[in-house]
């Protein structure tokens, strides 16, 4: 059932994931840092943004640290299995990324910053892997919520690439993507690093500054 001995850095096929279930599974209420509620309910006035970058816990950390960002949230994104366990992304046959959603004020923090954080926060070249967390669930993405966004995150793909390649390093093997469906992830992984400051957090970055927004050439 939990595909002992299959590679997890190769991506299911629609046919091959498990069948998942009609009931969501069961999440935290509110935030643990500003006791918000947790929904994916957009308020009037502020966007919504998600990320894969790697294990959630830390990009999670990494966002709601950000002034502007109101609310932050983490779950699964971009693979079949609808309303999937942790149990079952980790055995890589749901096709889905560990992601964060957040809803940010952009009169007090532009995409393009958060954007900056996405790039500078991890290695976006290694493919189907963070570091040593290798799995697809572990892939680097951007899934974006309206065509600006879409235009902003292809233009800073191509920043970056520009100066990750002028340090001699990898090509970029983030997918970006229209946000499909976000499935909380269950009750003890939203705002992990809160409830555990010593736990486990996976972020790493590859040194180098990223010119989103400089229109450099």
């Amino acid at each position: 059932m939990f595909g002992f001995g299959r590679d997890k850095t190769q991506m299911v096929g629609e046919g091959e994931a498990l069948p998942g279930r009609i009931a969501p599974i069961p999440t935290a209420k509110t935030h643990q840092l500003t006791g918000a509620p947790l929904t994916k309910t957009v308020p009037p006035g502020q966007e919504a943004a998600m990320f894969g970058m790697g294990c959630f816990w830390g990009v999670e950390r990494l966002f709601w640290q950000i002034p502007g960002v109101e609310l932050t949230m983490v779950g699964y994104a971009g693979g079949f299995t609808p309303n999937a366990t942790y149990e079952e992304v980790c055995t890589g046959q749901t096709g889905h990324n560990e992601v964060v959603r957040l809803h940010f004020d952009p009169a007090r923090v532009s995409y393009d910053a958060l954007l900056t954080a996405f790039w500078e926060g991890h290695n976006p070249t290694q493919g189907m892997r963070q570091g040593n967390d290798r799995g697809t669930q572990y892939r680097s993405g951007i899934y974006v919520f309206s065509d600006a966004q879409k235009v902003a995150a292809l233009a800073s793909k191509e920043a970056y690439q520009r100066a990750l390649d002028a340090k001699g390093l990898g090509k970029i093997t983030t997918e970006i993507l229209m946000a499909p469906d976000f499935y909380f992830a269950e009750d003890y992984h939203q705002q992990y690093l809160a409830k555990n400051p010593n736990g486990y957090c996976g972020l790493g970055g590859t040194g180098v500054s990223c010119p989103v927004g400089l229109g450099a050439r």
